[in-house]
């Protein structure tokens, strides 16, 4: 099991384009086998601050999600935007989970 944790903010003039962005290439993960992956996404209170949470049951599936063109795209537009060093990767180590809850 892959975890990965991204953080970044964005410029205030961005955030809604961002959000945008993030709903195209979560409905084209819809096309994809969900079975093998959960990828889900949050903003903070202040609006700008978003949060990334995924998890993959191995590199082919995330490549596959990495690949989506419509991710690419959203990536490219959200560094282009100016995220002046706040963006941040993580890779965590699955300690444990319970449940199956989907929105």
């Amino acid at each position: 099991m892959i975890s990965v944790l991204v953080t970044y903010r964005v410029k205030p003039e961005f955030a809604k384009q961002n959000q945008a962005n993030i709903q195209q290439f979560l409905s084209d993960f819809e096309q994809l086998d969900t079975s093998k992956f959960n990828y889900s996404v949050s903003v903070k209170e202040d609006g700008v601050s978003f949060v990334h949470f995924s998890q993959y049951v191995d590199e082919k599936i995330q490549n596959e999600l990495l690949n989506v063109p419509s991710f690419k795209a959203f990536q490219e537009m959200r560094d282009a935007s100016g995220l002046n060093g706040s963006h941040k990767v993580e890779i965590l180590q699955l300690v444990g989970s319970e449940g199956n809850y989907q929105l």
